[in-house]
């Protein structure tokens, strides 16, 4: 094992990665953990934009109740008002970075960039580049992050597990290399930026999403999660059996885009007031819905009404991705079907990204900020990526002196020479078992045969990991385990239904429910 002694190691380099180590490195050395497969997680495929109180006709407290409605009761309005108010700020520093969001060229634009609106909002307030807005982010912070002079970047190291010293603050990460070398990364403090959990479950909208990994890391070093039972399934993935996961953005519906039944029929004015622009669990539902009426595998999305230099104009990568499938969007409506992809809930911090274990900070989806309370809202993701990385960059950036001792070192032991094909097969059943049990529709019987099937799974591979400890797939399995685990049980615990947790059994809003749930290991 190697051991490498770090001031501050942030884990993770999506946008909130990324953004932290640009506002910190002038202030303190940073290491900064980007596993290749982070170019294929959630900030990259992140299309819509983020929202932001931009134009004259906007003002924060609309964007304040707009997010507080959308989050059903669950919200920290204190949490919302601090991300809210920093966000223009965070859009100027994007724009001073050299981000290429789309100009607004018209005559009359009450702001330099083009607005869109997305489902929740009562206003345009998304600003984007184009329909690939987390790829323009993603391309120009880690130009800024390698070009850094006192970042260092290092991309062949996952984390598997966080250390921690006899105080037990955290103190680093055990990683492993892509020659399956163990390193010990010895740190003063240690950020988790590791994304969410979608990857629990079968159709997600992004490639290779997480698994819940670094939730997993610091419950098990005893940090306080909060709030698991909201994963947010977005509406209007493309339903393409043949290929990748595609996401086909909010804005998509924002321009104008229709829901439709496989019949042609349009349903959402039949469940919600605001149809297509309802809060994704809303309309994630309403499709869910449709589906089951219909015995279908999917609903359409159609914007074959608007015109085709609108559509190529403002989503040229949804456009063009859909003609590499056989499919015109111009004259044809998109296939859609609601899929995994975020989790309102993770590690519970305060507003400079702190959690309650010592010198352990986490932003982003991994974090559980109070933004997004019971359903995150369009677009307010990548903003709590840049206002909490920011945050606690200045948070930071002091350079507190650590308390604690030498970092207790972990067992590890040989890797396994059989195939990884079993390990394959066990995450094939655990997400299986999550989309049956904990997907959009919920009820008490499914939750608990979820729970026993889990743990059935869970025993026949415990054994094999701890007798390969530092094992990177098994590793992940076993996080996955976990955070699968407890996600099971505050669903089941929730006796209500509440924003993206809809149980059958218990259909109604209890005033007793509007609370955030804390959440400890359950195996």
């Amino acid at each position: 094992m190697i051991r490498s002694d770090h001031d501050v190691l942030i884990i993770g380099g999506g946008v909130a990665g990324l953004s932290l180590a640009l506002e910190l490195a002038d202030h303190r050395a940073v290491t900064l953990l980007r596993p290749a497969q982070d170019d294929f997680g959630a900030s990259r495929w992140a299309q819509g934009g983020i929202a932001a109180v931009l134009a004259p006709q906007d003002n924060i407290e609309a964007h304040v109740q707009d997010t507080l409605i959308a989050g059903d009761g669950l919200c920290d309005e204190n949490a919302v008002r601090f991300t809210v108010e920093h966000g223009p700020d965070a859009i100027d520093w994007l724009v001073a970075l050299g981000v290429p969001f789309t100009p607004d060229t018209s005559p009359d634009a009450p702001y330099p960039y083009h607005l869109t609106r997305e489902g929740g909002h009562g206003a345009r307030r998304i600003i984007h580049a184009a329909d690939a807005t987390g790829r323009a982010l993603i391309e120009t912070l880690l130009d800024r992050v390698r070009r850094h002079p006192t970042i260092r970047l290092v991309e062949s190291w996952q984390a598997i597990e966080l250390l921690k010293d006899a105080q037990d603050n955290c103190s680093g990460a055990l990683c492993i290399d892509g020659q399956d070398q163990h390193h010990l990364a010895v740190a003063q403090d240690t950020v988790l930026a590791t994304g969410g959990a979608s990857g629990l479950y079968q159709h997600t909208t992004s490639p290779a999403p997480a698994c819940g990994e670094g939730m997993a890391m610091a419950a098990a070093l005893g940090a306080t999660l909060m709030n698991l039972e909201f994963q947010q399934f977005h509406p209007t993935c493309l339903f393409d059996p043949g290929g990748r996961p595609f996401l086909i953005s909010e804005a998509v519906r924002g321009e104008g885009g229709l829901l439709r039944d496989i019949h042609g029929r349009r349903f959402m004015p039949d469940y919600d007031e605001r149809a297509e622009l309802a809060p994704r669990d809303i309309v994630a539902r309403a499709i869910h819905a449709e589906m089951l009426r219909n015995d279908a595998s999917h609903v359409l999305l159609d914007v074959t009404h608007l015109a085709p230099a609108s559509i190529q104009g403002h989503f040229p990568t949804i456009h063009a991705h859909c003609l590499t499938r056989g499919l015109d969007i111009t004259q044809t409506p998109i296939p859609v079907v609601p899929a995994a992809h975020y989790s309102c809930g993770g590690i519970a911090t305060d507003l400079q990204g702190a959690s309650d274990v010592g010198h352990l900070y986490a932003i982003g989806e991994v974090a559980c900020t109070g933004l997004h309370g019971a359903n995150r809202m369009a677009s307010n993701s990548l903003l709590e990526c840049l206002v909490f990385a920011r945050s606690a960059a200045k948070a930071l950036r002091t350079g507190q002196t650590k308390t604690g001792g030498e970092p207790i070192i972990p067992s590890v032991a040989g890797q396994r020479a059989a195939s990884d094909a079993g390990i394959d097969q066990a995450f094939a059943a655990l997400r299986e078992i999550m989309s049956q049990s904990a997907g959009i529709v919920r009820s008490d019987t499914g939750l608990a045969a979820g729970r026993e099937s889990l743990e059935n799974l869970y025993k026949r591979h415990e054994v094999l990991r701890e007798e390969h400890a530092g094992h990177l797939a098994l590793s992940r399995l076993h996080h996955a385990f976990r955070l699968a685990g407890m996600l099971l049980d505050v669903a089941s615990a929730r006796r209500e239904s509440r924003g993206l947790h809809y149980n059958l059994d218990c259909p109604s809003h209890d005033a007793a429910g509007a609370v955030a749930s804390q959440i400890t290991l359950s195996f």
